[in-house]
């Protein structure tokens, strides 16, 4: 479907000044001694282009704000004792733009700064590689502190057997509190918050106190970590210091910790898990499923209502993977095998296909339905937001300059070889350095860029999630919108008559159909779009649980059939000798409102949007020219990039 000729003003803007106060005439990009290259030019002629600012003064958002909401510096203690050196406050200055030293000695700086960032500090041992460093005092007077830095200056540099082991024992070695000292826990977490209340800038560039809780089940390896964000400034911040796994590993004692800070400091937090590919299906316990609850009890009204209450959004996407859906679970959607981790947990325990269903958001979505049918709440009820997850403290996500998750996996013509996750017994399960992503982004609806916006943009739901890209995508559901609601005013009838993503309709008024107005956007300096489908799952009349994908608009002319599907594949222009691609294939824009043709007012639904680009050259193939290096059959050498909307759900 081509770009009608009158683009709404979300279009214009977004085009032109999707990024506020960002220069993209002339990409600045990563650089480094070995890679200097800049970023596939790609011609952007076609696309439109506005010199209209938005409103300061604005009742709704009119841009979105892009951050990333999973990132790891040189404070954690996976990523520290790993050699990672980049601290908290180098991570927030590359975030908003400025040129950083990365920790294998190369320059990097961002081509387009972020609007927002939380940093997520693993809350086990928050800061104790800075502290192993600097022989703190208050790690000293801890018997086992002293002990872990007396074998740490021994052992530093070595990086042998001695040294995993106690890298290892640090990690993993115990399921509480060893150091057990509340004043060092209390000086680390003031002097983060600190640090990142000196980069805040409201309308510039924000930063939210955050840090990750990172639970591996009862010590099974299935990763159930989630993200902690708060909205508070210091004031609240500093009343409380995280809550870690050492406390407990279950995620009903973590909400019941947030239900505390809030009602004890009148502050507001959330918490976000982890895309669930590595939990081994036990992020989302469905019902009838082998798997329950961390203790072991059954799902109840209580625990839905908890994790409805604490947990509105999900991380679709990272570096570890996507968590949109599986081809085994979704095997009539041609895009469902993306970027896909599926064999092994965090410990090296390898995954059955019975356990999928707990791992996959569009999964969850579904079993979410019959939760709501089973228990009269939907705990799966989440937005969907993307993140880096990187541990060198470098939140960047372009293909063609790829900085890697750990140390190890910074550029280098080796990179690509290093074992993320290592199964002895069965190598064949291993997972390698060259099947990360090159990650996710967060882009919220938020009325201005300061923290309270943001957050409350977050726990609206009003977010969606991108692999990467800056795609641009707007969605709004009714009864009764029009082709002119979409061109003329389609932000204001979007909210007047209808609700954005994240939202719920109400009752289906006689003979309605949920219309649905889409408007999508390429990133200004990225690939051009090749579709935008609808990802439709419901509760059907004899209690089954029902997915349908349409293609709601299509580049290139291309038709849709009655089936609501384009079954003409866009093609490619990559050329991996170079690598590079021509944007002479797909479309700048496309925006379509469309209806929901199987639409039961009876039955319970729930809509999201996928956006999806043209074909492009992947990070593997970027890295292949760059350092004259030929990779195995078996790695992926191009993606097509995209980006999920939160849903919107009908409940009759």
């Amino acid at each position: 479907m081509k770009p009608a000729n009158n683009l709404s003003a979300f279009l214009l803007i977004a085009v032109s000044s999707i990024l506020s106060g960002c220069d993209t005439s002339e990409p600045t990009v990563t650089s480094t001694p070995t890679l200097s290259e800049k970023p596939q030019t790609v011609d952007d002629s076609n696309v439109a282009d506005s010199k209209s600012k938005p409103s300061a003064k604005s009742q709704h958002p009119v841009r979105p704000l892009w951050g990333d909401l999973h990132l790891h510096t040189q404070w954690s203690a996976d990523t520290g004792l790993f050699g990672t050196v980049v601290d908290p406050e180098q991570s927030l200055r590359f975030a908003r733009g400025e040129e950083i030293t990365s920790n294998t000695g190369q320059r990097v700086k961002l081509d387009r700064p972020l609007d927002f960032l939380a940093i997520t500090e693993h809350a086990e041992y928050l800061g104790l590689t800075e502290m192993l460093n600097t022989a703190d005092p208050l790690l000293l007077a801890s018997p086992t502190g002293k002990e872990w830095y007396e074998r740490y200056k021994k052992l530093q540099g070595t990086k042998g057997k001695e040294f995993q082991e106690l890298v290892w024992e640090i990690l993993f070695g115990t399921d509480h509190d060893v150091i057990d000292n509340p004043k060092m826990v209390r000086s680390v977490w003031e002097r983060f918050i600190a640090i990142i209340e000196k980069y805040h800038e409201p309308g510039k560039f924000s930063t939210l106190a955050a840090y990750e809780w990172t639970s591996i089940a009862g010590k099974r390896g299935d990763n159930l970590h989630r993200n902690v964000i708060f909205r508070d400034n210091p004031a609240r911040t500093t009343q409380v210091v995280p809550f870690s796994s050492l406390d407990s590993m279950d995620p009903e004692h973590l909400w019941e910790y947030m239900a505390a800070y809030e009602d004890e400091t009148g502050g507001q937090v959330l918490a976000i898990p982890h895309n669930g590919n590595l939990s081994n299906g036990l992020m989302f316990p469905w019902p009838g499923g082998e798997t329950k609850r961390v203790s072991g009890a059954e799902v109840d009204a209580k625990y839905v209502a908890m994790r409805q209450r604490w947990e509105p959004l999900y991380e679709v996407v990272q570096i570890k993977g996507d968590g949109e859906s599986h081809p085994l679970l979704s095997p009539n959607d041609e895009f469902a095998d993306f970027e896909t981790w599926d064999t092994l947990n965090v410990l090296s325990v390898p995954n059955r296909p019975e356990l999928l269903p707990g791992q996959y958001a569009r999964e969850a979505y579904k079993q979410g339905l019959k939760w709501q049918q089973l228990q009269g709440i939907n705990p799966y009820k989440f937005g969907l937001v993307g993140a880096t997850d990187s541990h060198n403290g470098l939140s960047a996500t372009r293909e063609d300059n790829y900085w890697g998750k750990f140390i190890v996996t910074e550029p280098s013509p080796i990179r690509y070889k290093y074992p993320f996750v290592v199964n002895k017994d069965r190598p064949e399960l291993t997972i390698y350095a060259h099947q990360e992503t090159a990650a996710g982004l967060t882009a919220v609806w938020a009325t201005e860029n300061n923290r309270a916006p943001i957050f409350d943009a977050l726990k609206r739901k009003e977010t969606y999630a991108s692999t990467g890209t800056r795609i641009g995508v707007r969605i709004f559901a009714g009864w009764d919108f029009n082709q002119k609601d979409l061109q003329e005013g389609f932000v204001e009838q979007g909210y007047a008559r209808g609700v954005p993503m994240g939202g719920d309709l109400k009752q289906a008024p006689a003979g309605a159909s949920p219309r649905i107005m889409i408007q999508a956007v390429k990133d200004v300096i990225g690939a051009n779009l090749d579709r935008v489908q609808v990802v439709k799952g419901w509760l059907d009349a004899k209690g089954q649980l029902q997915e349908r994908v349409y293609d709601a608009a299509v580049s290139d002319g291309r038709q849709i059939n009655v089936q609501g599907r384009c079954e003409t594949p866009v093609g490619s222009t990559v050329d991996l000798s170079k690598p590079s691609y021509q944007n002479t294939i797909g479309d700048p824009t496309l925006e379509v409102v469309w209806s929901d043709p199987d639409f039961d007012p009876k039955l319970q639904a729930f809509y999201y949007v996928r956006v999806i680009e043209i074909p492009t050259p992947r990070w593997t193939s970027y890295d292949e020219v760059r350092y004259g290096i030929s990779m195995p059959d078996v790695v992926k050498r191009t993606v097509q990039d995209r980006a999920y909307t939160s849903p919107i759900w009908y409940t009759p």
